[in-house]
């Protein structure tokens, strides 16, 4: 994918930094056909770069902020994937009007950290309906986790996510592996990632 910004198009530094560690993690444990659904997929950046290196599989973009709609076109004109879906408007908070009804995977990126709760919820609720029996839900970010020493980076971060908004902060990977249990969803790996991030894999059961 080209570095030069097209028209219209948003970028991110952190996406351009982690989408290479990110893909390498995916590209062996997605499905090599089928359909991904993306959720907040923000620039669209992510979106791309994983799309053309699995051309197999169809990309389903999605944000709840149509005004992220004008960069993921953007990028997505300027690749031209035949697999890279256009952008649909999807609100993780509400599950129940989700405009994708099945998925064979289900890819969140850097989303649940810089939402409500409700985000999450929703997204555990929705992602179960989706995805069939085996299906996978990938979640990359920062967490809390027990037992395991919090990096001054991410406690820096976290207090900067609440200053911005108090609903808002680094989640502990135990409440979001208990709240994905109630839906069904097993946690079943767990990768670490550079700067202090993670990629956890929720299986449908």
């Amino acid at each position: 994918m080209s570095e030069d910004l097209p028209p219209n198009a948003r970028t991110s530094p952190p996406a351009i930094r982690n989408r290479g560690p990110i893909l390498a993690v995916l590209q062996p444990r997605l499905p090599a056909t089928g359909l991904v659904l993306e959720i907040a997929s923000g620039t669209g950046e992510h979106a791309v770069h994983i799309a053309s290196a699995m051309p197999g599989l169809q990309w389903q973009p999605t944000d709840p902020d149509r005004d992220a709609f004008a960069s993921i076109e953007a990028w997505r004109n300027q690749a031209c994937l035949p697999n890279l879906l256009p952008p649909l408007q999807l609100d993780a908070a509400a599950p129940d009007h989700w405009p994708v009804k099945s998925a064979d995977a289900v890819v969140n990126i850097n989303m649940i950290h810089i939402a409500p709760w409700a985000a999450t919820q929703g997204l555990m609720q929705g992602a179960s309906r989706v995805l069939p029996p085996g299906g996978q839900l990938f979640l990359y970010g920062p967490y809390f986790e027990r037992d395991v020493v919090t990096a001054p980076s991410n406690l820096e971060f976290d207090q900067s996510l609440k200053s911005r908004n108090p609903a808002w902060g680094i989640r502990h990977l135990d409440d979001v592996a208990a709240l994905a249990g109630e839906h069904g969803l097993k946690l079943v790996e767990r990768i670490a990632m550079p700067a202090n991030n993670l990629i956890v894999i929720f299986k449908r059961v």
